[in-house]
């Protein structure tokens, strides 16, 4: 017969560091070993075990700062010539160029529209 693990308090669910997930995963996808006693052994699911592994895979989210310049107003020409004040990349999928004549709600209802 199995055990049955009870939770009290207000934590209800287990937490597993990164080094615990980690050696889940190399115990659970090492040569001849099978994810479902891993997972027995460690009572969790396997679908968590995939989930992980998944999760893994997936690239980090990359964050980058753009430089920002603050314009006291004596340069005008990048207005005057049309050049976009704000260029907005989005990868993949293009980029947005906002120039110093665009409203504030223009700029705000194209940005909604591209999520």
């Amino acid at each position: 017969m199995g055990h049955i693990t009870v939770m009290t308090g207000p934590e209800r669910r287990r937490r597993w560091s990164d080094e615990e997930r980690l050696q889940i995963l190399a115990e659970a996808f090492a040569s001849g070993s099978s994810v479902s006693a891993v997972a027995r052994r460690h009572d969790i699911s396997t679908a968590r075990i995939y989930t992980w592994r998944s999760k893994l895979r997936q690239p980090p989210a990359l964050t980058e700062f753009a430089e920002a310049v603050v314009d006291d107003g004596t340069q005008q020409g990048w207005q005057q010539a049309g050049m976009p004040v704000i260029i907005i990349d989005l990868g993949a999928k293009g980029r947005v160029n906002v120039s110093a004549a665009a409203s504030p709600a223009l700029v705000s209802g194209a940005l909604k529209a591209l999520r």
